[in-house]
């Protein structure tokens, strides 16, 4: 049977009427195919092929569409976000010391519950900016369950460290444990249970090395807290000199109804070209993002910085 197979190949191949033009030129670089008779076998047995094919495809599109409507009702059926639901099924569902499993299940549980993590669209903008920056110090305002943080550490530089802030005690726990369950250890991470004030008024120390040497400040702020609280927290960072002098990336998240918040933060970036990029990037996912670039900074004295 080979044999036969062989023998049909050469002869598509081969020079002859099927290969020769008007003119009497050969030319072996013409296209060959099956025997005429046998493509108009095919021609009419692959209209139903098609046919079927486009059923399947529209069915799938049909059952996606399904499953879509599905999962909305079921966000609308469980009510409003639940730390300790997100946090049971994570903890259960994923596998323990893999973080890219406890975003999966993160991104998962997000499919028919409603949540308040960053999800997978800012998730993805959220790996960009950090492998492209590549900090070592990164701060955090707002942990909730955990999800950004997890999606941070996995990328930091060896050396690398997030300090995350939750004024929520049991988001704060919860974040926590999870942060763990992913893999990471305490001396990569740390959560301080505090209002984003707070924190931002005390943060030399926990930016000092195990030597207590200064570490140069921070390279990139993560805001996902309260948006009302985006520029008070922005200039504080400002005054207490917190923010890296030679570049400091600040994202905000933005979740649509905080166009007030978002005009407000554009027009003081806006007022300080010395101090920040005129180039401000959103994201698909509703990610503003900020570059801080001043090189002299400090609008209180250092002897006023607390801790």
């Amino acid at each position: 049977m080979s044999k036969v197979l062989s023998t049909a190949r050469l002869n598509w191949a081969a020079p002859g009427a099927a290969n020769q033009v008007p003119g009497g030129v050969f030319h072996s670089d013409l296209p060959h195919g099956p025997p005429l008779s046998l493509q108009m076998w095919l021609l009419p047995l692959s209209v139903p092929l098609l046919g079927l094919l486009a059923l399947l495809a529209r069915q799938r599109g049909i059952l996606a569409a399904g499953r879509g409507a599905l999962n909305r009702v079921l966000r609308w059926a469980r009510g409003p976000a639940c730390p300790r639901r997100t946090h049971a099924f994570v903890f259960s569902q994923c596998t323990h010391g893999r973080a890219d499993s406890v975003l999966e299940t993160f991104d998962l549980h997000a499919e028919t519950h409603h949540t308040l993590e960053l999800g997978r669209v800012r998730g993805v903008e959220l790996d960009e900016v950090v492998v492209r920056a590549a900090p070592r110090r990164v701060l955090e305002l707002g942990l909730g369950c955990g999800y950004s943080a997890v999606r941070t550490l996995r990328l930091l530089p060896p050396g690398g460290r997030l300090l995350a802030v939750e004024v929520d005690p049991l988001s704060a726990e919860l974040g926590e444990e999870l942060v763990l369950v992913a893999g990471f250890k305490h001396h990569q991470f740390e959560v301080l249970t505090c209002s984003s004030a707070e924190a931002i008024a005390g943060l030399r120390r926990p930016l000092h090395g195990d030597q207590g040497e200064e570490e140069g400040g921070l390279d990139l702020v993560l805001m996902d807290h309260d948006p009302q609280h985006y520029l008070p927290d922005l200039r504080a960072l400002e005054g207490w000199g917190l923010l890296r002098p030679g570049g400091c990336l600040v994202l905000m998240v933005f979740r649509g109804h905080d166009s007030v918040v978002r005009q407000e933060v554009l027009e003081h970036v806006g007022s300080r070209p010395q101090s920040y990029s005129s180039s401000v990037r959103s994201g698909r996912g509703g990610i503003m993002e900020v570059q801080y670039r001043e090189e002299t900074i400090s609008l209180m004295s250092s002897g006023d910085v607390i801790g």
